[in-house]
């Protein structure tokens, strides 16, 4: 059942198949990429050595080194830590530690903020630069049978942004992440020997599972020699490599979509765009729709759910003619196929059609708890079920569209924001009294961090105290990109700040 099995058939029926490009030029064949994990897994095992079951940390921008060490890892009986390059060095040393990460891979200029956080991660014994000789010697060792895993074993501690200011590792298993390779291949799209999977977007989380059903059928996956997301690399990447698949945040598919003359841009051998991490708004999708033809296909998920709640195929994207077209394409799809969804209230009592509610999911790709945290993992699955902490309604025709984010979460650039860690940060200046941060609409980013705040008597702070003290701690792209100073944050009864105000109030200006 290890997931690293899937590499291996393939090799042997696609050997000769470009499996990893960087830029316009193919780095490995199937077969040369089979025999490259199985020498990595070998040298995991035996020169580290690490023992079956341990964790192993990347921490690596776009390149093609993170498909090869993710299924080295698995190869060799391993759990991957995938954790955003963006990071603070103290967030890199929190979520090493917490996961107890053994061996870490890094890409180039990351390896000495590693090496930083290393003082708070007592257990991380190795620290690995890919694209490095060093590398390069442990990718030449002997040859390692693919490890024998049970379908419950770990494989991806995903660590979600945490709303009490400490993020929380997710554990997916193997069969999690079969389950979500298959509902690819039963609900996002069908894939063949022949087609391409372009990693614009971060790999250490949406564009890097994605990249597991393009594998397990021969499909070619191309590093943008940027590794990441440029409109004009974008669109030359489009143009040379045929049947084209992109995973975007809602904000890049707005980005390609307004481009200056994108309609003079050669497009035709684009496939599929899949979008998620947040609902796109209408007139965005319907531009897009414009542009690029019926092409897309929106998924909702969770780092808990990886990538599978619900989805919006493309047949129903196209269905223009349906009575409910914008209202369809304003949520986020339906039910996926191995998929339950339930709208509930707060004692988990299911709710009538178009009534709003907490999102609960359960199935095979639902995670099975929080990495050595069974408190928040009881307030999260409850009877099989996980607790989104997503607010929605599903109506007649079983869509599904998000109302609110009851955990306040902040999506800017695709990537997730969680109020709270901010906060916490904020108050730790002497002057702040109490503080609350909300998103603000941003015609690029989705939205932009905003930070309201009130200050102790006869005290003082200065917007750039405070730039200076998020800086310290936590990653720049989490940094408010302003300061509301305020006599008083309004509170309802129970003593919550009413953050709905305080977005009211940005939405007005």
């Amino acid at each position: 059942m290890n997931i690293a099995g899937s590499l291996t058939k393939t090799a042997l029926t696609y050997a000769n198949n470009a499996a990893v490009s960087k830029g316009c030029s193919v780095v490995l064949t199937y077969d040369q990429l089979s025999v490259k994990v199985m020498k990595l897994a070998y040298s995991l095992r035996n020169s580290l050595p690490l023992n079956k079951g341990d964790r192993v940390a990347l921490i690596m921008k776009n390149c093609p080194e993170v498909i090869e060490t993710i299924y080295a890892c698995w190869h060799a009986g391993l759990a991957v830590v995938p954790i955003n390059a963006k990071l603070h060095p103290r967030e890199f040393g929190y979520i090493l530690n917490d996961s107890g990460a053994k061996a870490c891979f890094a890409t180039n200029g990351l390896s000495e903020l590693v090496r930083d956080a290393k003082s708070d991660a007592p257990k991380l014994k190795h620290t690995i630069e890919v694209n490095t000789p060093s590398y390069e010697l442990l990718c030449a060792g002997g040859r390692l049978p693919v490890e024998d895993v049970l379908p419950t074993d770990l494989a991806w501690l995903f660590y979600t942004s945490g709303t009490t200011g400490r993020p929380k590792g997710a554990m997916i298993s193997h069969r999690n992440i079969y389950s979500m390779i298959m509902n690819y291949l039963a609900d996002v799209d069908t894939i063949t020997a022949g087609d391409c999977m372009i990693h614009a977007a971060p790999m250490s989380h949406g564009s890097g599972l994605y990249a597991l059903p393009h594998i397990a059928r021969g499909a070619n996956n191309i590093i943008p020699n940027s590794g990441g997301f440029d409109v004009a690399e974008t669109l030359e990447l489009i143009n040379f490599w045929p049947n084209s698949t992109f995973f975007f945040a809602p904000t890049m598919v707005t980005r390609l979509t307004n481009t200056p003359n994108i309609n003079q841009a050669n497009t035709s051998k684009l496939k599929t765009i899949v979008y998620g991490g947040a609902p796109m708004y209408l007139h965005d999708t319907m531009r897009a729709l414009e542009i690029f033809g019926p092409k897309l296909v929106q998924i909702y998920g969770q780092g808990e759910s990886p990538m599978t709640i619900t989805g919006l195929p493309k047949h129903i994207i196209r269905d223009s003619s349906h009575p409910n077209f914008h209202e369809r394409l304003s949520s986020v799809g339906i039910a996926r196929t191995d998929v339950e969804i339930r709208i509930v209230n707060s004692e988990g009592t299911p709710l009538d059609t178009d009534e709003i509610g907490e999102i609960i999911v359960r199935g095979d790709v639902v995670m099975s708890g929080y990495w050595n945290n069974p408190e928040a993992t009881e307030a999260s699955i409850r009877n099989g079920w996980l607790w989104t902490g997503d607010v929605g309604a599903i109506n007649s025709e079983g869509f599904l569209t998000l109302k609110d984010r009851s955990k306040d979460l902040i999506i800017s650039g695709g990537t997730n924001i969680y109020p709270r860690e901010i906060e916490e940060i904020l108050l730790k200046h002497s002057s702040v009294f109490e503080c609350a941060v909300v998103g603000r609409s941003h015609a690029d980013w989705g939205e932009e961090i905003i930070a309201f705040i009130t200050l102790h008597p006869n005290t003082t702070v200065t917007k750039h105290e405070l730039n200076e003290l998020c800086l310290k701690n936590i990653a720049r792209f989490k940094r408010p990109k302003d300061y509301r100073f305020v006599n008083t944050l309004e509170k309802n009864n129970y003593g919550k700040i009413l953050k709905t105000q305080l977005r009211t109030i940005l939405e007005n200006e």
